[in-house]
């Protein structure tokens, strides 16, 4: 397989198969032997019935990110979006389809820890999905909606969180990101870095760059630590 090959791929699911596209990172040698990457990542997609897909600009950003810091890196369409088999279920079946994406990443990547970077629906189901996975190391949160959505789960763990909203975003006001980050437990608080995007709104238009820059900057902080 060539360095850094991308490819289209269906997923063993929970309902079905899985529609993905995984950009992989350079083999060890010619039987195909994955090198260790310093983490396996996976990108969630917005809101399947609004149009969400894993083709969605903020989603290809943030895997775009990742991606150029060496990682491999796996987008998905939840059941029911694009080729996907099944039907939305309310964000709880699709907990189910994100497991399944992480359980291809830790067997093509054996004991690599895993990162969730998600955005606006898919951040809820990432970041309370990969609160509660030991294989999950490191979390990135896009225009999560707070105000209309459960967060306690974002106590629930100590994991380093990156969690970046536009301070124009109707459904992540301000005041109601900070009064959750300051009810966070001491330990989960040092561990969260949160980042208001001035000007931007829920679908960082105009500002994509800024995310993309942000989520570099964090993930390879996340990385030197690790080595």
């Amino acid at each position: 397989m060539n360095a850094r090959a991308h490819r289209s791929l269906m997923l063993n699911g929970p309902e079905g198969k899985l529609e993905a596209l995984f950009w992989d990172v350079e083999r060890n040698d010619r039987n195909g032997v994955p090198a260790q990457a310093v983490f396996a990542a996976a990108v969630c997609h917005p809101h399947p019935l609004y149009g969400g897909t894993l083709q969605n600009k903020v989603v290809y950003r943030a895997a775009k990110a990742l991606h150029g810091l060496g990682l491999p890196v796996l987008r998905f369409n939840f059941r029911g979006a694009g080729l996907s088999a099944g039907r939305y279920d309310r964000g709880r079946g699709e907990l189910d389809d994100l497991r399944a994406a992480l359980d291809f990443l830790a067997a093509s990547f054996p004991g690599a820890p895993l990162l969730v970077a998600s955005f606006s629906f898919g951040a809820w189901v990432g970041l309370r999905a990969g609160c509660g996975d030991a294989r999950v190391h490191a979390l990135i949160g896009l225009g999560l909606p707070v105000g209309n959505m459960d967060v306690s789960h974002l106590s629930e763990r100590v994991k380093p969180k990156l969690l970046m909203s536009g301070d124009k975003d109707p459904y992540g006001p301000k005041e109601k990101w900070e009064a959750i980050i300051s009810a966070l437990p001491e330990k989960s608080r040092e561990a969260t870095q949160l980042i208001l995007v001035p000007g931007a709104d829920h679908f960082f238009a105009g500002h994509l760059g800024a995310v993309e820059r942000a989520i570099s900057a964090w993930v390879r902080a996340r990385m030197e630590a690790l080595q």
